[in-house]
């Protein structure tokens, strides 16, 4: 036999209790969207949060990090290997136009009887201190890129190499201390190949970017004959450059050991 039929009293019972059941659900589920809304609200005021503290870290950058004298911290990974390209930047821009000069730079160089003329003076100068502009404007908008991470050292060697070659035909230094520097430069490009190839990542010293300044100076001063300055800037150039090179090889030993051992030692 079936359950009895429900008295109106029972009905209008089980009604209230199916709309409270209701009214609870109901409740429930608004708490829970509330809820929702609220956490994704603060995810998002945190977001908008990280993304101002972001495009204000530029403009409170100290005048050490503008300058590139506080290099703390890891490179930017716009910088890394396998990162994108991003050629067009204004950093980038300030590179191809430096690149650009050295051809005139030699051109006018050796136009000159003696090469101490004042242009390829001039514009020897400004290809080499404009590598702290390109470097600054990387720093103040943050366009960061591998290929100008690639670039800058480049145009730095070969405007080095390029005032070598001047400075060597003309005799305005010695050609024994000139022939170390290109050594130096020789070796550092084979062998950072070879350590390359060997898995170890060489990242620029102390001693090596220091050196970059005396070792331009010098050839500046040579194209201004003056020359006691010029012999001062070589020399000092030289003890960093060399000092910064026994420091890579070092570093580069210790890599390379290291990834020797890793497979016996994970056995």
């Amino acid at each position: 036999m079936g359950d009895p039929p429900l008295t109106p009293r029972e009905r209008v019972e089980q009604a209230r209790d199916t709309t409270r059941e209701r009214v609870e659900q109901a409740r429930e589920t608004t708490r829970e969207r509330v809820e929702q809304a609220r956490e994704t609200t603060r995810e998002r005021v945190e977001q908008a949060r990280e993304n101002t503290r972001e495009r204000v870290e530029p403009i409170r950058m100290t005048t050490r990090r503008l300058l590139g004298l506080d290099r703390s911290g890891p490179p930017p990974p716009q910088t890394l290997e396998g990162a994108p390209w991003h050629v067009w930047t204004i950093p980038n821009a300030i590179g191809f136009v430096r690149l650009s000069l050295l051809p005139l730079f030699l051109v006018l160089a050796f136009s000159s009887d003696s090469g101490t003329d004042a242009w390829p003076a001039i514009i020897f100068a400004v290809i080499g201190w404009s590598d702290y502009l390109d470097g600054m404007a990387a720093r103040i908008t943050g366009q960061y890129s591998r290929f100008g991470a690639l670039l800058d050292p480049i145009v730095d060697r070969l405007l080095v190499i390029s005032g070598v070659v001047v400075v060597w035909h003309f005799e305005l230094l010695p050609r024994w201390a000139l022939g170390l520097l290109v050594f130096r430069e020789v070796l550092m490009l084979v062998g950072g190949r070879i350590a390359l190839n060997r898995g170890a990542t060489l990242r620029i010293n102390w001693p090596g970017r220091l050196a970059v300044g005396p070792t331009m100076s010098a050839i500046f001063f040579a194209l201004v004959d003056v020359h006691w300055l010029a012999l001062g800037m070589l020399y000092l150039g030289l003890a960093l450059a060399y000092t910064a090179t026994w420091l890579y090889i070092r570093d580069a030993r210790v890599q390379i050991a290291a990834r020797k051992d890793a497979p016996s030692s994970s056995g």
